[in-house]
C-alpha cells in the first residue's frame, strides 16, 4: 500500500494524468492508474478536510470580531492553511515556469490567490485553492468509477495453472505454458489459456469476456477461453494458444490502449485552451493598467487589482480542460460495462454521425454455426438413417459433416442407446458431390442434388428449390430422404434490427453476405432487412461500401470472419464480434462487442449520443457561466467568492454531470 501525501497526489494527478503544455491541461487516460484502497483515499481527502475546517473557523473568528484574532494572527492563520492545502500547487507553478510554461492553470491560481492576500482576501485565497483541490478530488474519484468497469478486466488473468505432465499436476505461470497442454481448472477457478474442453461437459460464467453472467453450458471438444470462470466440477483443458495470443490477453491489450486516441471535440477544447489561457493572462494584466490612463486621479489599484485577480481565477479553464475528457472516458466505461470496448474517444463522436449500418450475415446475425433443423425420410427408418450418415460422415471434416455427427451424438447421448456396432468399409469422398461408403449391409451415398445424378438415383426434384443446405441421401441406390442444415439466427437478432431502425438517424440497414441470395433474403426477411446482397467475394462487400460511401454515407461495419478485415477497415466505424470473431476482425475494428451480440450495435450508438450529449452541456455550462462572471468581474461586479463558485463550481458540476453516464442504462 503507498503512502500519498497531498504534494505526491498533486504531482500524479497533474504531471502524470494531465499533459500540461502552453496552458492548456488534457488528461491522459493512456496511462496506467492503480485502483486505490479506502485507506489511501481516505488520506487524500485529509488534508482538504482539515484546511476546510480551520478555514470556516478562522471566518468564524474574523466574523464576530474575536478579541484575540487581530493582526498579524489572522495573516499567520490563514497563511499556515494555504501553506498545506495550496503549497504543492505554488510549487508546481514554480517548477513550470522554471521550464518555460508560464501559461497554465496552476500559475493562474497561484498569481490570483497570492495577491488575494497581497490585498488582505485571505479566506477568499484559501478558498479558491481549497475548492480547486477538493474539484481535483472529485475528478478522480469519478475518473476511478469510470474505470472500475474496465480495469477489472485487469484481475481475471490467472497467475498460476495446474498442468497435467506425466500424470502429476504441476503448478506453473500461463507464460510458461505452451499450446497442446492439458490444463486442470478446480471448480471457482479461472481459465488462463484458451482451449479445447477435454472433459465431457462443463459450466462456465463468461462474465469477463461477454459481460454475461448466464452460465454456459460447454461439451466436450467445444472452445473455452481464459477468463472464463468454472463453476462446477474439476474439468480438463487442452491449451490451444500462448498467453500472450488469448482473446483476453487482447482485449486487454486493447482496453490499456482505448483511450490514446481522442475525439475532435476534445482536441479542439486542448487547442482552444493553448490560446485562450495567455489571452485571458494579458487581459487580466489590461484591466490593471488600461484605466490608469482613463480614469487619472480616480485610479484606484487597489480595486483593479483585485478585479483583475477575480477575473483571473475566473478564467482558469478547468471544467473543460477536466469535464470533457472525463466525459468521454465514462463514455468508453460505460461500453465496457456493456460488453462493448471504444479503441478510442473519437469512435464515440463518429457513432454519433452514423446513417447507414452494413452487417455481415455468418456470425454476426447468425451463430455462424451448422446444426441439423430437420431430418425427413421416405420407407425408411429415421433413427437408422442418421445414423447410417454420422457413420459415414465421421470420415469427414466438412461443417456440414461435424453438424450431422454432432446432433446423431447428441440425440444418441439422450435416448442412451448403443447404435455404434454397425462397421464402415470402402468410404470414398467424391469432390464436390458428397460421401460414398459401405456400413454394415447398406450402401449409403449423402452428398447434394449431383451425387445421386451421378448414379442415375431419382429424387424429389422440389429438393433444388430449398434455401437450407441439404444432404440428401440413398440407400441401396434408392433416395432415402434428406437432412436439412442450417446456420440459426441468433436470439436477439430482431431485437437488434428493432433498436436499429428505432434510431432516428439510421436510412437504412443493409446485410451482405457470401452465402447464396435465396439464404440471404430469407434471412432478411425474417428480421426485417430491406436490403439484403448474397453470393458476394470480400472485394465484392468492400465495392458495395465504397457505393454507399459515395452517396455520402457515414457507415458502420459489423463482422467477424478474417473476411471482413477489409471492409471494417474501409467504413467510418467498423465493428467486429469480439467474443468468438477472428483476429484480425477485432485488430481492424473500432470498435470491439465481447458479447457477439448484435443487439449491442445500437447499444453502442446510443452510448455515443449520450455521451456527446454530455460533452457538449458541459461545453455550454462551462462557457456560460465563466463569460457571464468574467464580465461581471471586469465591471466589479463580483467577488472572489462569485469567482470561486465559477471556477470550481461549474468544474464540479460538469464533473457531475459526466459521472451520470456511468449511471445511464442502456
Amino acid at each position: 500500500m503507498k503512502d500519498h501525501n497531498h504534494e505526491s497526489f498533486i504531482e500524479k494527478n497533474h504531471n502524470d494524468d494531465l499533459d500540461c503544455q502552453d496552458g492548456a491541461c488534457a488528461i491522459d487516460y493512456t496511462k496506467e492508474v492503480e485502483v486505490k484502497e479506502t485507506l489511501t483515499f481516505n488520506k487524500e481527502y485529509l488534508i482538504p478536510a482539515i484546511g476546510l475546517f480551520f478555514l470556516i473557523v478562522g471566518i468564524g473568528f474574523d466574523y464576530f470580531d474575536v478579541s484575540f484574532f487581530k493582526k498579524p494572527i489572522p495573516l499567520v492563520w490563514f497563511g499556515i492553511i494555504y501553506l498545506f492545502v495550496g503549497g504543492p500547487i505554488v510549487l508546481k507553478a514554480l517548477k513550470l515556469i522554471a521550464k518555460g510554461d508560464v501559461y497554465n492553470e496552476f500559475v493562474l491560481m497561484s498569481v490570483a490567490t497570492l495577491g488575494a492576500f497581497a490585498i488582505g482576501s485571505y479566506a477568499e485565497g484559501i478558498a479558491v485553492m481549497l475548492f480547486y483541490v477538493i474539484g481535483e478530488l472529485f475528478q478522480e474519484a469519478a475518473v476511478n468509477k469510470a474505470k472500475r468497469s474496465i480495469e477489472a478486466l485487469l484481475k481475471v488473468q490467472v497467475e498460476q495453472v495446474t498442468v497435467l505432465e506425466n500424470g502429476k499436476q504441476i503448478i506453473k505461470h500461463p507464460k510458461e505454458v505452451s499450446i497442446g497442454s492439458i490444463i486442470q481448472i478446480k471448480s471457482g477457478q479461472k481459465i488462463a489459456l484458451d482451449g479445447e474442453l477435454v472433459s465431457e461437459n462443463a459450466v462456465l460464467n463468461t462474465a469477463a469476456l461477454t459481460g454475461e453472467s448466464a452460465p454456459d453450458n460447454k461439451k466436450k471438444g467445444e472452445t473455452v477461453l481464459a477468463g472464463m470462470l468454472n463453476l462446477n466440477k474439476v474439468i480438463e483443458v487442452k491449451t490451444t494458444s500462448d498467453f500472450a495470443d488469448t482473446k483476453l490477453s487482447k482485449i486487454l491489450k486493447l482496453v490499456q490502449s482505448a483511450v490514446g486516441r481522442k475525439a475532435k471535440t476534445q482536441l479542439l477544447i486542448s487547442r482552444l485552451a493553448k490560446i485562450y489561457t495567455p489571452i485571458v493572462f494579458w487581459l487580466a494584466v489590461a484591466l490593471v493598467v488600461l484605466p490608469y490612463f482613463f480614469l487619472g486621479d480616480g485610479y484606484v489599484f487597489q480595486t483593479w487589482f483585485q478585479r483583475a485577480l477575480i477575473f483571473l481565477v475566473i478564467s482558469c479553464p478547468c471544467a473543460l480542460v477536466i469535464s470533457i475528457p472525463l466525459g468521454y472516458f465514462g463514455g468508453i466505461g460505460a461500453g465496457s460495462k456493456n460488453g462493448i470496448l471504444f479503441k478510442g474517444s473519437n469512435f464515440l463522436d463518429l457513432m454519433t454521425k452514423i446513417d447507414t449500418v452494413v452487417m455481415d450475415k455468418t456470425g454476426t446475425l447468425t451463430k455462424g454455426v451448422f446444426e441439423v433443423q430437420e431430418v425427413m425420410t421416405t420407407n425408411f427408418d429415421k433413427n437408422l438413417l442418421l445414423e447410417l450418415v454420422a457413420l459415414l460422415e465421421r470420415n469427414s471434416t466438412h461443417p456440414i459433416a461435424e453438424a450431422i455427427v454432432k446432433y446423431q451424438a447428441q440425440l444418441q447421448s439422450s435416448q442412451r442407446e448403443d447404435t455404434s456396432k454397425l462397421k464402415v468399409s470402402n468410404v470414398e469422398e467424391i469432390s464436390g458431390h458428397g460421401m460414398k461408403g459401405k456400413i454394415g449391409g447398406y450402401i449409403v451415398l449423402a452428398g447434394n442434388n449431383k451425387l445421386l445424378e451421378k448414379f442415375n438415383i431419382p429424387f424429389d426434384e422440389k429438393l433444388k428449390e430449398l434455401t437450407e443446405t441439404i444432404v440428401i441421401i440413398a440407400v441401396n441406390g434408392k433416395y432415402a430422404g434428406h437432412i436439412t442444415i442450417a446456420d440459426t439466427i441468433k436470439e436477439d437478432a430482431q431485437k437488434a434490427i428493432d433498436a436499429l431502425y428505432k434510431i432516428p438517424k439510421i436510412k437504412e440497414i443493409v446485410m451482405l453476405s457470401g452465402d447464396k441470395q435465396l439464404v440471404v433474403d430469407k434471412v432478411a426477411k425474417q428480421l426485417g432487412i430491406e436490403k439484403a446482397i448474397g453470393g458476394l467475394l470480400p472485394e465484392d462487400k468492400i465495392n458495395e461500401v465504397e457505393k454507399l460511401k459515395a452517396q455520402g454515407r457515414t457507415i458502420a461495419f459489423i463482422g467477424d470472419g478474417i473476411n471482413d478485415a477489409p471492409v471494417i477497415t474501409l467504413s467510418d466505424v467498423g465493428l467486429a464480434m469480439g467474443g468468438l470473431g477472428s483476429d484480425a476482425a477485432i485488430e481492424t475494428a473500432d470498435v470491439i462487442i465481447q458479447t457477439d451480440q448484435p443487439s449491442k450495435i445500437a447499444t453502442a450508438i446510443q452510448i455515443g449520443n449520450a455521451t456527446n450529449i454530455i460533452i457538449w452541456q458541459n461545453i455550454f455550462l462551462a462557457l456560460g457561466v465563466k463569460i457571464l462572471v468574467l464580465i461581471l468581474g471586469a465591471l466589479g461586479m463580483a467577488t472572489m467568492w462569485e469567482a470561486v463558485i465559477a471556477d470550481v463550481g461549474v468544474a464540479l458540476l460538469a464533473i457531475l454531470n459526466a459521472v451520470r453516464i456511468q449511471r445511464m442504462k442502456f
